[in-house]
């Protein structure tokens, strides 16, 4: 294909995180962008609304803590000017370390500063050919690609796809919340008390596990295989890997004592402000593929959620991912197509930020390559650079899953230290200044 100018309209299909960042990117760079979302014309089996970006599993973008792997990513992306970021700190909600987001408001931002940027053409479309729009194109259909869009794109790359499923956690009235069982605390004490914290003792949580074990589950159909992403797993695949497998996970009682008891509990469920108003809160890691009236039933056995009213339950969804070190190259452009650019979900990050991430990276990329420029990547020890490598490194072809950003994606520090959290430091300082070199 041609080289392309300055003056063509670039194409991006979904309107999601990944989506509406390279969008508001490239737009803000000067490029005319035809922004495609099909949410308005065909509803997905997991979102609400027809709203750009709106946050469907969970409403928290991960950790804000500048000694952490996500918290980094997230400095890196305010260095670069990230529009989404910008749009969840004004509208975040109280969540401890994390960065916890108002999900109407947010998508409603977000939605509003599309609509209204000149440079940007919202189309209420459903793509379902590759040949429907017109090149450069960005791929930011996330998880839940159409499958006329999935069909094409198995396609154009081949028998290389990997699926896997991703589960909705439920999301519960916060007057139904009992606050004589329940307490606010966070884990460790640190932060500010933001969590509301469900006690079990040794023979409910017996009996809670019991009762999941013997629920009702929404099975996938038979022509899907099942493959859970290990950050989004749902319990009845937790507990498949052993009954106390919870305990271990999102229901570690560790640094949360009960003040009524001035001890930790044998398990705990997390509830995390869900909106502005404080009046929803989501389940912390319950996502689950138990059927609607088991979820009810089963969730009302947790201590605290007695009478607890549910705003939503939990669901299920087939989510779609590339093999990216395989089909892409470095700049995240199809092998077959140099001007057929991915993002999102899609490029196998997992994360609601992550995602974002690689929106705001494909915009970069491209306006690289229509200025005619070398391309350029994050350097490797950034937060960035190391997320891109995680997803683009060819040794993992053969084996890739979907990744969040950790710092085992990040290179070690050179020197042996014993010091864990001097090591961090050093590379969360390293990871800066190498940014900061790239930028300029």
């Amino acid at each position: 294909m041609p080289n392309q100018s300055k003056k063509n309209t670039i194409s991006v299909v979904g309107a999601g995180l990944a989506g509406s960042e390279c969008a508001l990117q490239l737009a803000h760079k000067g490029f005319k962008v035809d922004l495609y979302e099909m949410r308005g014309v065909k509803a997905t089996p997991a979102h609400k609304t027809d709203q750009c970006a709106e946050l469907v599993c969970s409403n928290s973008f991960g950790s804000l803590s500048e000694v952490s792997a996500p918290g980094q990513l997230k400095w890196e992306a305010e260095q670069l000017n990230s529009f989404i970021l910008k749009a969840a700190k004004d509208f975040a909600v109280p969540a401890g370390q994390a960065l916890g987001i108002d999900r109407e408001k947010f998508a409603n931002r977000v939605t509003e500063l599309v609509s209204s940027h000149p440079n940007i053409t919202l189309k209420r479309e459903l793509v379902t050919s590759l040949e429907q729009v017109p090149r450069p194109t960005v791929v930011a259909t996330g998880p839940l690609t159409d499958e006329a869009l999935a069909a094409d794109l198995q396609k154009h790359f081949g028998n290389d796809f990997l699926y896997f499923f991703d589960a909705i956690a439920p999301i519960i009235d916060a007057d139904s919340i009992n606050t004589e069982i329940a307490w606010k605390a966070d884990r460790y004490d640190k932060g500010t008390p933001d969590y509301w914290n469900c006690p079990l003792d040794k023979e409910q949580y017996n009996n809670f596990i019991a009762e999941i074990k013997a629920a009702r589950k929404i099975e996938p159909k038979d022509f899907e295989t099942t493959e859970f992403f290990e950050g989004c797993m749902p319990i009845e695949a937790m507990i498949d890997r052993g009954d106390q497998t919870l305990r271990f996970g999102p229901m570690k009682p560790v640094g949360l004592t009960n003040p009524k008891t001035g001890r930790y509990p044998w398990a705990v469920v997390q509830l995390r402000q869900d909106n502005k108003e404080g009046t929803a809160y989501n389940i912390v890691g319950f996502q689950t593929r138990m059927a609607y009236g088991e979820q009810t039933r089963i969730f009302r056995m947790i201590p605290g959620l007695e009478n607890a009213e549910f705003l939503k339950l939990g669901s299920i969804h087939r989510n779609m991912f590339i093999n990216t070190p395989k089909l892409l190259n470095k700049d995240l452009s199809s092998k077959n197509d140099p001007w057929l650019f991915f993002a999102g979900q899609i490029t196998g990050v997992e994360g609601y930020f992550e995602s974002t991430c690689t929106g705001l990276l494909v915009a970069r990329f491209l306006e690289q390559k229509l200025n005619d420029q070398v391309f350029s990547p994050p350097p490797r020890d950034t937060a960035m650079g190391s997320l891109l490598e995680a997803i683009t490194d060819s040794f993992k072809e053969n084996n890739f899953q979907p990744t969040n950003i950790n710092f085992g994606l990040i290179p070690p520090w050179p020197e042996d230290l014993r010091d864990k959290k001097e090591k961090k430091n050093r590379q969360i300082a390293r990871a800066k200044e190498a940014l900061r070199n790239w930028i300029l």
